[in-house]
């Protein structure tokens, strides 16, 4: 039996820059606040990290495709090492 090959996750740097938000389950929406985030990517959805400003911190899972067009909008800009 041959064995698929996962992709492996990818953790990468960016910063929040305008409103970007995640549904956690049926709730509303909730906004993560500006400024530096780590991201680790998976095939269907990007987990995001953050601490705020009162040292709490903070992560959220939403879609690949939001992601995506957050990048889009210029709301997650990728840091560059």
């Amino acid at each position: 039996m041959k064995q698929q090959h996962q992709p492996q996750a990818r953790t990468q740097h960016a910063t929040i820059r305008g409103h970007v938000t995640y549904t956690p389950g049926d709730g509303a929406p909730i906004a993560i606040p500006e400024g530096p985030v780590e991201l680790i990517t998976a095939p269907d959805s990007t987990t995001l990290s953050w601490t705020t400003e009162d040292d709490a911190a903070g992560s959220a899972a939403i879609p690949k495709d939001q992601y995506n067009q957050y990048v889009k909008d210029g709301k997650i800009r990728l840091t560059r090492h």
